[in-house]
């Protein structure tokens, strides 16, 4: 790793990927609890790609992976149809839906995210669209613009300090339709 790469500054997401990387050693009995403990606390302290390196040096695959500038985008377009996503689905960094006169339902209960913060951009024109999420899962919709339409967020807003589950930040727009955030509805034992 070159001297520039180490004063990078690493995002939530990036430090999330080196504890899943140090627990990965401990469960290949690389790493002792006692270790492991210690290692994550630094990493969770650490602000550069250079102060999280001694933390896994002495791992498989070495240093940690430099930033690339490039990010994981994926657009999902509908015309007068349907984007439903569910079940066990891999989830970008970044997902980018655009639809006009539709329904989008996107669905993260059993989702596979590799990064905890995941930003969704809507552009949809009359439709509505349902982001269903886990329990405990946040979203901010601060960033996105209605005209005629709804915005509903049925969870909160903020992440707990230091906790792991999902936070969701939805940008864009939404025309003539309803944007509804909210989580799994439950009647006895039944989900949707």
């Amino acid at each position: 790793m070159s001297a520039e790469q180490r004063d990078i500054r690493m995002s939530d997401a990036d430090r999330e990927g080196v504890v899943a990387r140090l627990n990965t050693a401990v469960s290949e009995g690389r790493l002792t609890m006692a270790e492991f403990e210690e290692r994550v606390d630094g990493v969770l302290k650490a602000r550069t790609y250079g102060e999280v390196e001694p933390f896994v040096a002495d791992l498989p695959g070495g240093a940690v992976p430099a930033v690339t500038g490039t990010e994981i985008v994926v657009e999902l377009r509908s015309h007068a149809g349907q984007i439903r996503r569910g079940g066990r689905w891999a989830v970008p960094r970044k997902l980018v839906v655009r639809s006009k006169a539709g329904m989008v339902k996107l669905d993260f209960r059993h989702a596979v995210l590799s990064q905890r913060v995941v930003e969704i951009e809507l552009a949809t024109q009359a439709g509505n669209t349902v982001i269903v999420l886990p329990p405990g899962a946040t979203a901010d919709l601060d960033r996105l613009t209605t005209t005629a339409g709804t915005a509903f967020c049925r969870v909160p807003s903020f992440p707990e300090p230091g906790g792991t589950a999902p936070h969701l930040v939805i940008s864009g727009s939404s025309a003539a339709g309803s944007v509804i955030v909210r989580y799994p509805f439950r009647l006895g034992r039944w989900s949707w």
